[in-house]
């Protein structure tokens, strides 16, 4: 069958009066004026093959507008328990590399385009090249920067703190991100657990059956005053509340100071004589109980 007895007479006379259905013919044959095909290249490669943006990074007048970037900087920054429990300000001398202009041009902004090339009527050839533009040439010169890190009361281990634009530089785009990352040292006193304190208090065994009284530093110097006149055991815990550190997103409300005493007993052994006097005092029978402690029994 020929295109005209495809078409019908009426559609034949049409395409040969039109120039441009004719032109649509050329080069697409009779599945082109079905379609209604521009003679655009885009169109001729969307029908021919499709959407390549998952071959080629997508379209490329969008890849135009995503502006490359330099690398983010993730640096750790040490900070006390004293700066997380009363807050702090910390400089950082930085030598950050900063683009500036020199003589000549450079290359730029390349991407990868396709081009279409029209063979003949029905038929073509795809390229894949490298586009460039030319701008001004530049160097990186090293500039000292000091940055101010305010470290916030209760601030959490591994938090970040970002500084937008300092980091890596890119002579096409913008610059990265520096962002400086929360890392608590160990105290010798205090351990941190979420707002909570953990300490250790070693007491005598005169003390822990008598009684005692102590003040215990704290991380910005006020004192925490303990007072037992009870018999404080191996193990016991002492909760101090309001004296552990601020909770980060309300300063107002703080965490406990949770205190484990630990017992020493006395270094030298006792005589017969001291030994049944304190039998005399204490009036305690043997107890020798076998238990499972591991579950709590």
């Amino acid at each position: 069958m020929s295109w005209f007895e495809g078409l019908g007479q009426n559609g034949a006379r049409t395409v040969l009066s039109d120039e441009e259905k004719r032109k649509q013919y050329d080069a697409y044959g009779e599945e082109g004026l079905k379609d209604g095909h521009q003679s655009s290249h885009g169109d001729i490669f969307s029908h021919f093959f499709g959407d390549f943006g998952f071959m080629f990074g997508g379209n490329p007048r969008q890849q135009d507008r995503n502006i490359p970037r330099g690398s983010d900087i993730i640096v750790d920054l040490e900070v006390t328990l004293e700066e997380v429990y009363s807050g702090n300000f910390v400089e950082v001398v930085r030598n950050k590399p900063v683009a500036r202009q020199a003589p000549g041009k450079r290359k730029c902004n390349c991407r990868q385009e396709m081009r279409t090339t029209q063979l003949g009527p029905g038929r073509f050839q795809m390229t894949q090249e490298v586009v460039c533009d030319e701008c001004p040439n530049v160097k990186l010169v090293n500039e000292e920067r000091t940055l101010e890190v305010e470290i916030e009361p209760g601030v959490r281990d591994g938090m970040e703190y970002p500084f937008i634009g300092e980091g890596e530089p890119h002579v096409d785009g913008e610059p990265g991100d520096l962002r400086f990352r929360i890392k608590v040292l160990k105290h010798p006193v205090f351990e941190r657990r979420g707002d909570d304190l953990y300490t250790n208090v070693t007491i005598s065994l005169v003390e822990a059956l008598t009684g005692f009284e102590m003040d215990i530093a704290h991380l910005d110097g006020h004192k925490v005053h303990v007072a037992r006149d009870k018999i404080t055991k191996p193990g016991a815990k002492l909760w101090k509340k309001g004296e552990g550190l601020p909770n980060f997103d309300n300063n107002n409300i703080k965490g406990s100071l949770i205190i484990t005493f630990d017992v020493e007993f006395p270094k030298e052994q006792l005589t017969p004589e001291q030994r049944e006097g304190l039998k005399q005092l204490l009036k305690q029978g043997p107890v020798q109980k076998v238990y499972n402690g591991l579950q709590g029994y």
